[in-house]
């Protein structure tokens, strides 16, 4: 059974099922998820706990399948709380996961928890995990930027704060997000901080402002994303965090790249009379990609797709060290404006070509 993260603490309040399944990557939601099952197991008198962490290839399985296994009348219900960091736990991990997971229906002496990071579609598809689905699979997704706002807002009245109303309260809380932006774990300890700063009620601009750290942290998926979207003061804002974090500049190139020629591929079998959904799926175009695809590639011409493909080029070039006409010398000088040029092309916005 699957259950999303809202409605985890409805489904705590009818009772506890013997194996929950949590995977994501994102340890704040991860971590918060785990505390909700372990308090609702606390009341129900579970409390001893054990927890094991598959790493390696000798890991001990049979240790977690004689705990999994135990039952007793007399003795304290148990936690049996196993981490596979690695999202991988081999052949003898796989047979063994799918032994707990038989082991789990019926014991009402252990309460099983499985936290694996966040998995791909063949994962999702293995037998062992389909034996996890078995009990209660909770996917913890990250908190997308578009949604980050209402959820410091929601995080603030929690605790007795909120900002202004209106056009000050939108912007403060834009502010707010952009500061801790692919940092949830900062961002839940800055929230945590305003409420010792500041009392309960209504939180100023200039209050967050002075009190709120900069603690954002990129990366180039999501640096791919905002390109595709469009939105240029982000982009800008994540390259200049890419680069101050030390981001491989080929990294960066590559991903600005490899989009430019996947949308070139896609328009291509379009032009040759293949519909959009087929083309997106021979290209393996998915997920948010997909979506952002859907809505730019009507605005890019044959002509501009060109031009991006030299301009990718050119940058290449740029990066491995080489000058190029009319391009900075400087790799990240070069990846801004190779960014903003396909930015602005998503946007609908005619670019100002170099190169």
């Amino acid at each position: 059974m699957q259950i999303q993260t809202a409605a985890l603490a409805a489904h705590l309040q009818k009772g506890l099922k013997p194996l929950y399944t949590l995977h994501g990557d994102e340890p704040l939601l991860i971590q918060e998820a785990l505390d909700a099952i372990r308090a609702a197991a606390r009341v129900q008198g579970f409390t001893e706990r054990s927890s094991h962490t598959v790493s390696g290839a000798h890991f001990d399985w049979g240790e977690v399948l004689a705990a999994g296994g135990s039952l007793s009348l007399f003795a304290d219900k148990q936690m049996l709380e196993l981490r596979i960091p690695s999202g991988k736990p081999g052949k003898e991990g796989s047979a063994a996961l799918q032994q707990l997971a038989g082991q789990a229906r019926g014991n009402d002496s252990v309460l099983t928890l499985v936290i694996l990071p966040r998995l791909d579609r063949m994962t999702k598809s293995s037998a062992w995990f389909a034996a996890l689905e078995g009990g209660v699979t909770l996917e913890v997704s990250p908190v997308e930027r578009a949604a980050l706002p209402q959820w410091i807002a929601q995080r603030l009245a929690a605790q007795g704060q909120r900002v202004v109303a209106g056009v000050e309260g939108q912007r403060t809380l834009q502010f707010f997000a952009d500061r801790v932006e692919g940092n949830l774990l900062a961002a839940h300890q800055e929230i945590q901080k305003l409420a010792l700063l500041h009392p309960e009620g209504e939180l100023r601009f200039a209050q967050i402002e002075s009190a709120v750290l900069n603690v954002a942290r990129y990366d180039v998926f999501k640096l791919s994303e905002a390109v595709l979207a469009g939105q240029q003061a982000r982009v800008q804002r994540m390259l200049d965090g890419l680069q101050a974090e030390g981001e491989a500049e080929v990294l960066v190139h590559y991903t600005l790249a490899e989009d430019i020629r996947a949308l070139k591929r896609v328009k291509d079998a379009i032009n040759r009379g293949s519909p959009l959904p087929m083309a997106l799926r021979e290209q393996r175009v998915w997920g948010n990609k997909e979506r952002l695809f859907e809505r730019v590639l009507p605005r890019l011409s044959d002509a501009a797709l060109a031009h991006l493909l030299q301009a990718a080029h050119q940058v290449d070039g740029v990066v491995k060290g080489l000058k190029r006409p009319d391009w900075p010398v400087e790799p990240w000088q070069a990846l801004q404006l190779l960014a903003l040029q396909l930015c602005r092309a998503c946007a609908g916005q005619k670019p100002a070509l170099l190169g």
